[in-house]
């Protein structure tokens, strides 16, 4: 018996569990047993920089380097997606929404693309792979509001004070009559010095269906079927999308003009399709940083709300406190590469042995005498931006700056930094290179903080410069800790 009973206790305690979970299952509302998931949103959203020398409204030359294309949930090189023939991202028609740290600050209609290869006799570095031309287009000025003060004050009860005026008449009274309405209570009566059958008085009528009852109400020097007469209607839901100047007969079956294929179409300008070679100067070469301009440009296949990812300094003292330990830091930053790439010493003779006494007076005075400190490395062409890559993010920083010198003697320095809990600047990225070895260490140079995901959260677009050639990269600063999300091919 105690055999078959323990046989029979898992089954027994299966049919428990069973019931129990039955019974939990009957006690849960039916709303919370189902839910719905909504799919994923596909994007796409391209990113480029846009270049160009003289005005930003009427730029001298310029051009579009596609930089990242985000489609199926990963970055591609937009320069050489889909180039079948032309890349994805730099096809005609394509239309890039110039951002400066998030903030929109004109489009550029791309027109057509070109593919350059350089070669060994170049004389124009950095041409090479695929760039964009198109037309910018400054934004559209919100248009200003037509809503404007009344100039007359109007009448709290609805009645005229001066009954020589013409004036409205209530539903009480007949119209055509004359007959003001009756007042309300408290208030005082009209004046009746007006006759109410006054002929010269005028009054308003209520609309009829006919235009026979509309002339009839009126004086009878215009008649009722005068085809030169003018009159309104409005327009059926047929004629909504039709325009009436176009048609001839309009119930003679007569075609609209809009119909004729070889109709001639009006065009303020060239269409964008348009364009070519001569009608868009072509950016070539890498001219100097004073005459260059780089933006952000974004081509993405929705309408997304701006999101400003620029830091507004508190006031000029903060400004200065950062700026102080970040030129600090970059000071430290060029004297240890310069140690660390300094060529070696020559070799000298050994000194001959020092026979002077210890305590003489000529070793005391030369030990008072203590070499002034150096002077602070100059730091020119300083830059630092502050940024707020995501919502409630930490501050983030760039600083860039170089020395004077040519050659080895030039260096240039770039710090990306974001504060940390005590608010001091913790460094997550240092870069220091010199200009004769560009091809071993790239100068870092920020283009502008840029939402290559559609994510709200930006990562910043560096430029990596060579001697001659160049690349671009995506970097996510996270926690003061950088991680290069993308980079981009190397163009000659």
């Amino acid at each position: 018996m105690d055999q078959h009973r323990t046989q029979r206790g898992p089954h027994a305690s299966a049919r428990a569990l069973g019931a129990l979970l039955l019974s939990v299952a009957a006690s849960i509302p039916l709303h919370a047993q189902t839910h719905k998931v909504a799919a994923p949103e596909n994007i796409v959203r391209a990113v480029g920089v846009y270049e160009w020398t003289g005005d930003m409204a009427k730029p001298a030359a310029s051009r579009l380097i596609p930089v990242s294309l985000f489609i199926d949930g990963k970055l591609e090189d937009a320069a050489v997606y889909l180039a079948r023939p032309v890349p994805f991202a730099l096809a005609t028609g394509n239309v890039y929404e110039l951002d400066q740290a998030g903030i929109a600050q004109g489009t550029l209609d791309l027109a057509f693309a070109r593919h350059l290869i350089a070669t060994g006799a170049a004389t124009t570095p950095y041409d090479d792979g695929w760039f964009g031309y198109g037309k910018f287009v400054l934004p559209t000025p919100p248009k200003p509001s037509t809503l404007r003060p009344a100039k007359t004050l109007g009448v709290i009860n609805g009645i005229d004070e001066d009954d020589n005026r013409p004036h409205f008449s209530a539903r009480s009274a007949q119209p055509g009559s004359g007959d003001t309405a009756t007042p309300t209570s408290g208030a005082p009566a009209a004046s009746t010095g007006t006759p109410a059958a006054d002929p010269d008085r005028p009054t308003l009528h209520r609309s009829t269906s006919t235009a026979d009852q509309t002339a009839s109400s009126n004086s009878g020097d215009t008649p009722a079927n005068d085809p030169d007469r003018p009159t309104l209607r409005r327009r059926s839901s047929q004629d909504a999308g039709k325009n009436t100047s176009d048609q001839i007969g309009g119930s003679d079956g007569v075609a609209s003009l809009n119909d004729d294929p070889n109709r001639p179409l009006l065009h303020r300008g060239k269409p964008i399709s348009a364009l070519t070679d001569a009608d868009i100067a072509k950016l070539a070469g890498l001219p100097a940083d004073q005459d260059l301009h780089q933006m952000v440009a974004v081509s993405d296949a929705a309408n997304r709300p701006s999101h400003d990812f620029s830091r507004a300094w508190q006031d000029e003292a903060e400004r200065q406190a950062i700026l102080a330990k970040l030129q600090a830091t970059a000071r430290a930053q060029l004297a240890a590469y310069e140690t660390a790439n300094a060529p070696p010493a020559p070799k000298t003779a050994p000194a001959p042995p020092d026979t002077r006494k210890p305590n003489s007076k000529l070793r005391r005075a030369m030990a008072q005498e203590t070499p002034p400190p150096p002077a602070p490395v100059p730091l020119l062409d300083e830059q630092l931006k502050g940024y707020t890559l995501s919502y409630g993010g930490a501050a983030t920083y760039v600083y860039s700056a170089h020395t004077d010198g040519l050659g080895p003697t030039l260096c240039y320095v770039t710090l990306v930094a974001q504060v940390d809990m005590n608010g001091e600047p913790a460094i997550a990225i240092k870069s220091v290179t010199d200009a004769t070895h560009l091809d071993r260490t790239p100068h870092m140079r920020l283009v502008d903080a840029v939402d290559a995901e559609a994510s709200n959260r930006a990562s910043l677009l560096f430029e990596l410069r060579a001697q001659n050639s160049r690349q671009f990269a995506l970097y996510r600063v996270i926690g003061a800790r950088a991680e290069q999300t993308f980079l981009t091919g190397s163009t000659q």
